[in-house]
Formats: structure tokens, C-alpha cells, sequence
């Protein structure tokens, strides 16, 4: 049960882990204070994570306030990993209301962000800095001149995107190439069994112009951990989101059927709902690193233990027949059975024959 296998990073030379480290329950301030935990109960988490081999450590400066951050600091400095870790921390959210420019992509908060940043990580660089969430102002040539001036200053070693549309990211990443400015490695997105909707661009896009994908909430807020059951227009179990007038309580039809699949598959298996559901999202096309969090050293084992998990192909098969989402709208146009039925009827069409290599020129 260890972490120690990495993958190189979207275009990069950077290594990660297969599973991320995330840190929103580090800390009991804030808008996440309702599940944090304090330094002494995630000590071990944070520990036992790094022992396993895993190097991904995720944070935010809006997690916890800030707290997970110095939470963060704290421990790094304990185990003395600093060099070992891809640290990544992100920005966008206001963390003083009332400025204007305490929020947002523009250039003032990301620099100001940053060095708020490093002072409460206690370092003097992160590794992977992330914007948070597209803010529908900032022009993304103001991000990406950014982000490129931190690489040059040392202060950040990788640039990435959270939460944004796929266009903005194609065209930050564009717009960086074209100007040989330091280019994103990475893409933050949710991805799990019930919700599968970046494969519609954003996995093909990130793959085509060389951004790895994380995946957060790979168990879709707990709900595919096992917890829960349908009860009669909503859902009851051991969890928080079985709670009276919890939001995401009212399931819909095609989320109980994935439901009702993943635990078959994992009976069938003889492991956890949550491992195959980890499992499966790691192991997708374009997913570099799925984003995991711990309330205890027990559930992080299990977890880790995921990626022990082997999906026969008739498992797999079985899981996204369940969760496939129909393409809506133009996205119809984009299948193989549209081009097969009016581009190319009664042609078969691919990218390269089976057995394809290209050749080699000699110059």
C-alpha cells in the first residue's frame, strides 16, 4: 500500500503521485470550519501520507481562513519534506471583504496572495500555483504575464488553472506558448462517476495542449464513500449529507443508478465502494492525480489501498454505462456514430490504423 509510483505532470518534467493530499479540513476557522480538524488530529493524516511516498500536497489560502496554510507550514517543517513536496496552494477568493482588489485574478491579488501565501506555508516558493476560479473580469493575458513573472522571480515553479471553461484555459495556454511565457501544467477540475461533464472538452483539451488533469471530489462529496441509500425522494446514511436539509440530499434518478452499480461492482470485487470509485477516476484517460482528503489515518489507508484495486474490463464497462452522460446540443455532432452515420457513412474512420507508428525522417 504505497503512493510511490509518479507521473510526469501535463507537459512537464514535474512527477506527482497518483493520489493528492487535500487540506480543506486543515483547520477549524472559516467557511470549511463545519468538517475541520485541528493541527493534532491531522498531524498523523499528514504524516502517514508522506510515509506512503505520496509527494501532492493541496491547499488553498481560502481553506480554513488561512489556517490550513499555517497548518500546513507547521507540519512541513516538523518532518522536514519541504524539498520532496510539490507543494500547491491557490488564489482568487476574497480574503479581506470590503477591498476590491483583495479578490479576483487581476495582477495586485495574485502577487499580494502569493506572498500571504508563503508567509503562512513558511517557504519561499510553492510549486504549483493554481488559480482558484475563473472570475469573469480578469483579461487571462494579465494572469498568464503573471504567472510567468513569478516563474522568473522563483516564487512559484509550475502555473495552473482550477474551475475555469475550457476555452479560457486554451486560450491562456495558447496565448503563453505564443509568447514564451511559462505555460500551465495543470488543470483543477471535479471528476467523479456522477459527475462526468469535463469530459465534454476539458479532458481532450488538457490532453491535447499539455495540461495534466486533478481530479477533486473523485467520491462526489462522500456520496459514492458507501455512506448512503436512497430513502424515498432523498438520501439516508452515516454522513453528513444525509443531514435534514443538507444540500445535494435530493439525488436524481441516473446518480442512484451509479450508485446501485458501484456497489455491485464492488461487491463483486470484495472492496469498498470508495476504492472503486477512487480507483476508476485515477486510473481515467487525461487524470494525472485524483485529489483526496482524510478524516483519519484508517480512511487514508483505505484509500491509498485503491490503487491496489484491479477494474476487470467488464467492471469498467459496467461503471460508465451507468454514469454515461449523453452529449447534449452541438456536442452530438462531435461522436464517432454522428461521423460514421452523415461525414463518412459506410466508411471507417480513425485516427491511425491499428499498428500505426510514425516514421522516422532522416535528415
Amino acid at each position: 500500500m504505497t503512493l510511490d509510483q509518479y507521473y510526469l505532470l501535463g507537459r512537464s518534467g514535474l512527477r506527482v503521485s497518483r493520489l493528492s493530499l487535500g487540506t480543506m479540513n486543515f483547520g477549524t476557522s472559516g467557511y470549511h470550519a463545519a468538517y475541520g480538524k485541528g493541527i493534532d488530529d491531522v498531524r498523523p493524516i499528514f504524516r502517514r501520507y508522506v510515509e506512503a511516498g505520496g509527494n501532492v500536497v493541496d491547499t488553498a489560502d481560502f481553506y480554513t481562513a488561512g489556517e490550513s496554510e499555517t497548518i500546513l507550514g507547521t507540519l512541513i517543517a516538523e518532518t522536514r519534506v519541504r524539498d520532496r513536496l510539490v507543494l500547491t496552494t491557490k488564489f482568487t477568493n476574497s480574503v479581506s471583504p470590503g477591498d476590491p482588489n483583495a479578490g479576483g485574478n487581476g495582477r495586485k491579488h495574485m502577487v499580494r496572495a502569493l506572498e500571504d501565501s508563503l508567509r503562512r506555508l513558511g517557504t519561499d516558493y510553492v510549486d504549483l500555483y493554481l488559480l482558484h476560479t475563473w472570475d469573469r473580469l480578469t483579461p487571462v493575458e494579465e494572469v498568464m504575464r503573471t504567472f510567468d513573472d513569478l516563474v522568473r522571480a522563483g516564487k512559484i515553479r509550475y502555473a495552473g488553472f482550477s474551475d475555469v471553461p475550457s476555452w479560457y484555459a486554451a486560450q491562456g495556454q495558447t496565448f503563453a506558448v505564443a509568447n514564451g511565457l511559462a505555460p500551465v501544467v495543470n488543470l483543477q477540475l471535479p471528476y467523479s462517476l456522477v459527475e462526468r461533464t469535463i469530459e465534454t472538452e476539458h479532458v481532450d483539451m488538457g490532453r491535447t495542449l499539455g495540461m495534466g488533469i486533478s481530479a477533486w471530489s473523485p467520491l462526489a462529496g462522500g456520496f459514492l464513500s458507501g455512506k448512503y441509500r436512497a430513502d424515498g425522494a432523498g438520501l439516508a446514511g452515516d454522513g453528513r449529507l444525509a443531514r435534514d436539509g443538507a444540500a445535494g440530499s435530493v439525488r436524481s434518478e441516473r446518480e442512484w443508478r451509479v450508485l446501485a452499480s458501484l456497489a455491485k461492482v464492488a461487491d463483486d470485487l470484495g472492496v469498498t465502494m470508495a476504492q472503486v470509485a477512487i480507483n476508476w477516476v485515477a486510473t481515467q484517460p487525461g487524470i494525472a492525480s485524483a485529489v483526496i482528503g482524510a478524516s483519519s489515518v484508517a480512511q487514508l489507508d483505505a484509500t491509498i489501498a485503491a490503487l491496489d484495486v484491479e477494474l476487470p474490463a467488464g467492471s469498467r464497462a459496467e461503471l460508465d454505462e451507468a454514469s454515461a452522460v449523453p452529449p447534449e446540443s452541438l456536442y452530438r455532432m462531435f461522436t464517432a456514430d454522428y461521423q460514421h452515420q452523415l461525414v463518412s457513412p459506410g466508411v471507417e474512420v480513425a485516427d491511425h490504423p491499428a499498428g500505426y507508428a510514425p516514421g522516422v525522417r532522416n535528415w
